[in-house]
């Protein structure tokens, strides 16, 4: 069963973070916040693109829901969450 942890690290290493929060413990259903400078300049839908292709097959196999919340560094800044 996959874990908030592993999402973590699989984003991580396929993309400069400078925060992943992973929530979401029942092994199916998560809700991700990434910010990333490699956001910049990207529609919401390239930004996701960019986090199912970290992913890869665990979208299609072990991950059955994922909420995913993008934001550049200068977004995160200016808001509170």
């Amino acid at each position: 069963m996959i874990t908030s942890e592993d999402i973590k690290s699989y984003i991580e290493a396929a993309l400069l973070c400078e925060l992943v929060r992973i929530e979401g413990d029942d092994g199916h259903h998560f809700n991700a916040t990434i910010v990333s400078a490699e956001f910049r300049g990207q529609s919401t839908v390239q930004q996701h693109q960019l986090v199912y292709r970290a992913l890869g097959d665990k979208m299609k196999q072990e991950i059955h829901a994922l909420s995913i919340k993008t934001l550049t560094p200068e977004q995160w800044l200016g808001k509170n969450f």
